[in-house]
């Protein structure tokens, strides 16, 4: 259990996920951020841990051991993981009352008045909120300087959602989504003391949205000494991503029906494993109806990608950094990627990684890294160096750091 010393200021930490097995791009940040934030400050951490459909066996206290060697942590579940009825209230709610959805998603009783509490009881340097998500609690945070992170423009990652749908009923809600959120983002942006973007066109996103708000980039990293290139297999092509969230299923939607037709014209006939949660019907349909493995939740994706000739990352819905496209990176994989799915990173065509935007370009670019074992080599050679260069958490947390503690006095306290 994390002491706290009183010497050092204090950071309240609210998250809209408990950052724990780091099994998600989204929770590997927060893991690392929140591990950074603890060597210059005291961190107590409000989080919300979503139930996983695909592990009803996990424990949230498992969950929470590993955080609390560094903060003291504390877990509070989402109302509507537990409640069909709250899952159809929030939507009706948001709706009704031109709030954006995660307006209400994270409306919790315990959570607030634990947050109440503990805004009385202890005197906060900065809160930092890990999602415009918590957008609800803002108002109640009395003037403590706030940092909130931008995993993506919001708004923008719903506008590339709505395009992608198929009905016009969901184009149209999910449209209608954009637009609210939007205007959060307005209302909130320059409110806060900082605004962190993940990427260097997110950053531009928010300041030309809120042309006020004092934006900072802090890209995303990888864990460069636990991610190392070892010997593989060097067979077939890997995606590492649940097929719950719905840009990494139009990803799969995408490559089974438009990509893998290109890459089986040409001859060749490779392994396609999609990792990480999805239902046993969508594993069954995937394997029958295209060939492709889903290998549902795994606790080590490591293997996989070890074993794995090329990373592909077939996005076509996203915003913020790649995590995936850094670990395959880190690993000195060879990686195929659309712009969308390596928007933000420092990825140079034909350099680090192949681009293509089209079916046909993709499908060809696969083809050569499988059939030129010194192009997959160059490729993942470039790789690494860029996250050893650019990418590492460490290197990361310096900067960020330097960012929170720029918002206090050389006393540690609330800078005017």
């Amino acid at each position: 259990m994390a002491q706290l010393n009183t010497d050092r200021p204090k950071v309240l930490f609210l998250a809209h996920n408990l950052p724990y097995p780091l099994d998600e791009g989204v929770k590997i940040r927060t893991f690392h951020t929140l591990r950074l934030l603890s060597c210059a400050f005291d961190v107590t951490a409000l989080c919300f841990p979503k139930r996983k459909a695909s592990r009803e066996d996990h424990d949230v206290e498992d969950e929470l051991a590993p955080l609390r060697e560094f903060a003291r942590v504390e877990a509070f579940p989402i109302p509507q993981d537990w409640s069909k009825p709250r899952f159809a209230w929030d939507h009706l709610r948001s709706l009704v009352s031109g709030r954006v959805y995660t307006h209400y998603v994270y409306d919790s009783v315990p959570f607030r008045r634990r947050l109440q509490e503990l805004l009385y009881t202890e005197r906060f340097a900065l809160v930092h909120v890990d999602s415009l998500d918590l957008c609800r609690y803002l108002p109640l945070l009395n003037g403590v300087p706030t940092v909130c992170v931008h995993h993506n423009v919001e708004s923008a990652l719903l506008r590339r959602r709505a395009k992608a749908q198929e009905s016009w009923w969901r184009r149209a809600y999910v449209g209608h989504q954009a637009r609210l959120m939007e205007r959060e983002e307005r209302r909130r942006c320059g409110d806060v003391a900082l605004n962190v973007a993940v990427s260097e066109e997110d950053g531009a996103a928010l300041e030309t949205l809120v042309p006020e708000a004092r934006v900072s980039v802090v890209p995303n990293g990888v864990d460069v000494d636990g991610l190392r290139p070892e010997p593989g297999a060097n067979d077939g092509l890997v995606f590492v991503g649940g097929n719950t969230w719905f840009p990494n299923r139009d990803a799969l939607e995408y490559f089974a029906d438009s990509i893998a037709p290109v890459i089986r014209a040409s001859g060749l006939q490779p392994p396609v494993r999609w990792v990480g949660r999805a239902t046993e019907s969508d594993q069954r349909a995937y394997k029958e109806q295209h060939d492709i493995e889903l290998t549902g939740y795994v606790d080590d994706v490591r293997p996989f990608v070890r074993d794995a000739a090329c990373y592909v990352a077939p996005l076509r819905v996203g915003g913020g950094t790649r995590l995936k496209i850094l670990e395959a990176w880190a690993m000195g994989k060879a990686v195929v990627s659309t712009s969308i799915g390596c928007e933000g990173l420092e990825a140079v065509d034909g350099e680090n990684i192949l681009i293509g935007d089209t079916p046909e370009s993709f499908g060809e670019a696969v083809v050569s890294v499988l059939r030129d074992p010194t192009l997959r080599d160059r490729l993942g050679r470039a790789g690494r160096s860029t996250v050893e260069r650019r990418y590492g958490w460490d290197i990361i947390g310096e900067s960020m750091v330097r960012d929170y503690q720029g918002l206090l006095d050389i006393d540690g306290k609330p800078s005017d």
